[in-house]
């Protein structure tokens, strides 16, 4: 797990004159699992972001696998974005689809995989996050644990190298967010899948990530192994550490 797959160097990002990132370098290597964490409002989603080019930086650059995402051509861009699943906060399927079809539609909307292989694919998907009897129902019909479990299974259908995570465990409940960290857990060590995942949930992170990546004011302040992370003595570590156990420094 030494090489280097993304990598973010002294990437600035404004809006309206604001840095929302400031300066930030850090890598994502091949196969891990790092974990983004710190303040809301420290720009987390917006690291996300720039690694699809839905933003791209103010200056400094933004590298999947060598290329440089900000500046490539749109082909470039597809074969990026092919390689990356992104699950989103809110899982983002759609009503009127079950569950299998919302899993479907990346093959169906951007592949020419013929009706078999994409079946195959969904199954196999569905299977992968533990979803296998809930391929027939819609969205409304399942719990909010499951419909971020689908939103799971669409992100990895392609066969995706990286998965970006936002907010996986955001309002589900304690046993429902362990699952779906160990979800995390699995398909990175079953199928290789290197993970960037945003979160508040520091002791899912803990549990999960080979690195803990910690933001505050746009900028990384500490890059580190969870033992590490924990045994930081650096002050916003710290400061953030007792933050989460509601505790004060």
């Amino acid at each position: 797990m030494d090489e280097s797959l993304i990598q973010f160097e002294n990437v600035v990002k404004r809006f309206g004159g604001v840095a929302v990132l400031d300066g930030v370098t850090f890598d994502v290597k091949k196969g891990e699992v790092l974990c983004i964490v710190g303040p809301s409002g420290t720009g987390k989603s917006v690291t996300l972001k720039h690694l699809v080019r839905l933003l791209t930086p103010t200056s400094g650059r933004v590298t999947f696998d060598g290329t440089d995402v900000a500046s490539c051509s749109d082909e470039e861009l597809a074969k990026v974005r092919r390689r990356i699943g992104y699950l989103f906060q809110g899982g983002a399927l759609l009503a009127w689809m079950t569950v299998a079809e919302n899993v479907a539609l990346p093959l169906r909307e951007c592949t020419d995989l013929p009706d078999a292989e994409i079946d195959r694919r969904v199954a196999a998907a569905l299977a992968s996050v533990e979803l296998t009897a809930a391929a027939d129902k819609y969205p409304a019909e399942i719990s909010g644990g499951m419909q971020k479990r689908a939103g799971l299974a669409r992100a990895i259908v392609r066969e995706t190298d990286v998965v970006l995570y936002d907010e996986p465990t955001s309002g589900l409940d304690p046993v429902t967010s362990v699952t779906i960290n160990r979800l995390i857990r699995i398909l990175n060590r079953k199928l290789g899948i290197t993970s960037v995942v945003v979160t508040h949930d520091l002791q899912g992170a803990l549990a999960i990530a080979d690195r803990i990546l910690l933001l505050k004011g746009g900028h990384v302040v500490e890059c580190a192994a969870p033992e590490a992370f924990v045994a930081s003595d650096k002050r916003d570590v710290k400061e953030f550490l007792a933050a989460m156990k509601g505790e004060t420094l």
